[in-house]
């Protein structure tokens, strides 16, 4: 689909298992708000850490800073359907901007906004009108090439953000301001900087730590340290000797250096300073241990 056809519709597709699959897709981030639908079968999903066991009517929603994943580990039998919506945002605490063809009333659209910011719960349950909407959304896809189609698709998404505001309503989503702050935003960063080795191992300096998290140095180092009790590079640093510390562990075959470069240390004198001064023994010494 060309991308000034509908903008801010970036993905829409199904697919449809019907014996055991021998593939999963690895824990990521959308690059926009991805609505899933499982139709029929079941399937695993993991989201920040917490793992579901979808069945058929099972509906997930999943914000761009959430990572998540489908498949335990193998996608299973099952046929779904999914959508992503970019609305310009990468970060909990930046305003939403729907494109002009979402034809909601304001009112609403304003409702379905905060409630998409201020939850964060991921799996719901689809309700009868909704799972009509997946299935035409599926017939798009299925005859792409056929006349009104693309209308018929405006349609389609434009009554899908209906019946998902709809649904978070009767299902009685919980909001909490504090899911939209800068704080958040910060919390999640820091997560990442923990739990992703490759995002650690990025050539962050103070100001671009600052600018990913969409806001100045002071404000940054103020949250980091009210959130870790350190500031923004300590804390970095921190991550990145215990990403080291693992991988000394696990890859005996990797030099030290070579460990040190690849969790982001330019310097393995620097390195081996700090991991002295973390576990009181040098990283040949550790890896011995």
């Amino acid at each position: 689909m060309n991308s000034n056809i509908l903008p801010g519709l970036t993905n829409v597709g199904f697919w449809s298992c019907r014996g055991t699959q021998d593939w999963g897709l690895d824990s990521h981030r959308n690059e926009g708000l991805e609505i899933v639908f499982l139709e029929t079968g079941g399937m695993g999903f993991e989201v920040d850490g917490k793992v579901h066991s979808l069945q058929a009517g099972n509906l997930t929603v999943t914000r761009p800073w959430q990572l998540h994943k489908l498949g335990d580990p193998n996608i299973g039998r099952g046929r779904l359907c999914w959508l992503i919506f970019d609305v310009g945002v990468r970060r909990p605490n930046q305003e939403w901007i729907w494109p002009s063809w979402v034809v909601l009333a304001p009112k609403d659209l304003a409702e379905l906004t905060r409630k998409l910011r201020r939850g964060e719960q991921s799996v719901w349950v689809a309700n009868p009108r909704m799972r009509q909407v997946f299935r035409d959304l599926a017939g798009c896809v299925m005859h792409w090439n056929e006349p009104h189609v693309r209308s018929r698709l405006v349609v389609a998404v434009n009554q899908l953000l209906v019946e998902l505001l709809d649904v978070l309503a009767e299902q009685q989503l919980v909001e909490s301001s504090e899911l939209v702050s800068r704080r958040r935003t910060v919390e999640l960063f820091l997560n990442d900087l923990l739990e992703n080795p490759a995002s650690s191992a990025e050539p962050w300096t103070l100001e671009g730590m600052a600018a990913q998290c969409g806001m100045g140095i002071t404000a940054m180092a103020k949250y980091c340290k009210e959130l870790v009790n350190i500031g923004p590079i300590a804390y970095l640093n921190q991550c990145r000797l215990e990403h080291a510390a693992r991988a000394l562990r696990e890859s005996p075959g990797v030099s030290v250096t070579e460990t040190a470069m690849r969790v982001g240390f330019n310097s393995s004198q620097y390195f081996a300073t700090l991991f002295r001064k973390r576990y009181q023994m040098t990283p040949v010494q550790y890896r011995a241990r």
